[in-house]
């Protein structure tokens, strides 16, 4: 069986390729093929901006040693060790544009590179991906965060869990809000279905105020999951959190 459904993915990537003949996705430049068929160059993942020392060790933002983290300061406590890969700079936001609005679905595997090393390899923590509403998912045909739960979970040792947590209502697109209405929009806006994992990682495309992550712990926490972690493969700089891009 395993045989069979190989022959249509390796046509597909075929097609992909003769498509887009080793072109970047990202910076279109001409590559030869890579041993991971990946869609974006080396030269592009290379200068995905990671995120400076210090961090905050509960959310992960960068900031001074001397100053106090302003964004985690009222997340539950069962939530912590919130890390992203890197910064959101032009890059980075076509990578994550292809993925979540264009249907590169596959580009999840080069974004999924530099995530998977902030998890321990082994762990007993299963990944949740961030779960769309029924309207997005079936107008993308697929939940990005989904699609990059499962090539870090590939990376990483990891099980992956896409039915333990579901959205229970829909919610407004966050681009747009503040992050008062970003908390409103989505409170109560997640529900567990099924076993409890006793631990759980969060997985998201993007953090920009961390109120989907909280939004989302706390329905875990609540329902009796012990800790709550998370990873994102990008993080949007928030001026309003005092925490400046270090060089």
């Amino acid at each position: 069986m395993r045989q069979w459904l190989a022959g249509p993915v390796e046509a597909f990537r075929a097609a992909e390729r003769w498509l887009l003949p080793g072109h970047c996705l990202v910076c279109h430049e001409r590559v030869g093929q890579t041993a991971d068929d990946s869609l974006v160059c080396g030269m592009c993942r290379n200068r995905w901006p990671r995120l400076p020392f210090p961090q905050c060790p509960r959310c992960g933002q960068p900031t001074d040693a001397d100053t106090e983290c302003r964004i985690c300061s009222d997340w539950p406590a069962g939530l912590s060790g919130v890390r992203s890969a890197v910064w959101m700079d032009p890059s980075v936001r076509r990578t994550v544009h292809l993925l979540k609005y264009d249907g590169w679905h596959r580009i999840a595997a080069a974004m999924a590179e530099p995530v998977a090393a902030l998890i321990p390899t082994g762990g007993s923590g299963v990944l949740v991906p961030i779960p769309l509403g029924g309207a997005r998912h079936q107008l993308r045909g697929y939940n990005q965060s989904a699609k990059l739960a499962q090539a870090i979970g590939g990376k990483a040792s990891r099980v992956v869990s896409e039915t333990t947590l579901v959205r229970s209502r829909e919610t407004r697109t966050q681009t747009t809000l503040t992050p008062e209405e970003r908390e409103a929009n989505l409170r109560n806006a997640f529900r567990v279905v099924g076993a409890v994992p006793e631990s759980a990682v969060l997985v998201d495309d993007v953090f920009t105020t961390g109120a989907t992550l909280v939004s989302a712990a706390r329905t875990l926490l609540e329902a009796g999951t012990i800790t709550v972690t998370a990873v994102s493969f990008a993080r949007a700089e928030l001026p309003l959190t005092g925490a400046s891009r270090a060089t």
